[in-house]
């Protein structure tokens, strides 16, 4: 396989499959390399589902969301399915007035609820003090918007592994296991892969994998009451779920786990974070039983301010650094990106994600 395109692609998670959508769509030739399956085990964009919210503490980050959805609809118009299932939302702890204010400044609809009027609202989920309703946050079917941006590919190569990366001002070279490709910009959004990647560039970027854990709850008895998303936004950050055709409720705590190797993982159950699960269960959600009836490992490739990196340097076009909540966002990061690889469209809106912000400049695109 020695070949040569218009961009390569490497990594077929969710911004490498959002970002071969947004180049074929405008004409573009493009490979996009995996280096197992979509929606593999290892991979950082696997799992049932996601949360859709607009609600962030910054005003960039809503409008950034409110973007995104008009995205979400395009997939879903094109591929004639559903991905976005709209589903209350419920904000609430002490990172609360931080959300309302951020969405009102955005233009997002919220409405400020007292614990007595979310308690009644929302009987499944145990609020003791006020809370903020979102009523346009969605769950995504994630591994069905995964599908669904995969089948927008036209070349998508899986069990494919790249080694290295050469630039040389004029072209990329991609090298694999079973030859190169050559290209006029190549995109790297390997997860957790990307800064070892990125190395054999020579480009530099802070990158820290963690490996975090989930629970899917059962109804503790008959049908639990339907249930809304739900975020504690301070610290510790526990959020839940419902899973999209199940019964079941899915939990985390944003941001709990250990480090990792992202090359070494541990996909069985941590017992340390499968009882903070529990106790989360017993804490907020009273219909549920506690104890998970399956836990889930999904890794994290973290920046170290949690905001995503989108840019370029050199013909390497670099999307990473998606720290657990970039999903919602995916198919607005690869326009971006196909921005940054074809030099055409606004790319992204603000410098906020320049990989310069760590003190590695991005040279301009050629």
């Amino acid at each position: 396989m020695d070949e040569r395109c218009e961009v390569v692609v490497v990594g077929g998670g969710l911004l490498g499959l959002a970002t071969g959508r947004a180049l074929a769509r405008r004409g573009r030739e493009v490979i996009v390399l995996e280096q197992a399956e979509v929606g593999h085990e290892a991979g950082g964009s696997k799992g049932s589902c996601r949360i859709f919210r607009l609600g962030y503490p910054d005003a960039g980050y809503v409008t950034m969301a409110l973007r995104a959805r008009e995205h979400w609809r395009a997939v879903e118009d094109e591929q004639g399915q559903r991905l976005l299932k709209p589903t209350p939302h419920i904000t609430f702890g002490p990172g609360l007035e931080a959300v309302r204010r951020a969405m009102l400044a955005a233009g997002a609809p919220c409405e400020a609820l007292t614990a007595a009027a979310a308690a009644e609202r929302f009987p499944g989920v145990t609020v003791d003090g006020p809370a903020l309703l979102e009523p346009d946050s969605c769950v995504i079917s994630a591994d069905a918007a995964l599908r669904a941006l995969a089948a927008a590919v036209p070349d998508l190569r899986t069990g494919v592994t790249v080694s290295d990366l050469a630039d040389d001002g004029r072209r990329v070279t991609v090298a694999t296991g079973s030859g190169s490709v050559t290209a006029g910009a190549a995109v790297v959004c390997a997860g957790p892969w990307t800064a070892g990647l990125l190395a054999t560039a020579g480009i530099a970027v802070p990158s820290a994998a963690t490996m975090e854990q989930v629970g899917y709850l059962a109804p503790a008895a008959g049908p639990a009451p339907a249930m809304p998303i739900f975020i504690g936004h301070g610290d510790p950050e526990p959020y839940g779920l419902p899973v999209p055709g199940s019964a079941l409720y899915k939990v985390g705590f944003h941001h709990s786990g250990p480090a990792a190797d992202p090359g070494r993982q541990e996909q069985g159950p941590d017992a340390g974070l499968t009882a903070r699960l529990a106790a989360l269960a017993r804490r907020y959600l009273p219909g549920f039983a506690p104890d998970p009836v399956r836990a889930e490992r999904c890794v994290y490739d973290n920046t170290p301010d949690q905001d995503f990196i989108v840019d370029r340097a050199g013909r390497v076009v670099i999307g990473s650094g998606t720290s657990g909540h970039g999903f919602k966002f995916g198919p607005l990061l690869g326009e971006w990106l196909a921005d940054l690889a074809t030099g055409q469209g606004d790319g992204p809106p603000s410098p906020r994600f320049a990989i310069g912000r760590f003190g590695q400049p991005a040279a301009a695109a050629q």
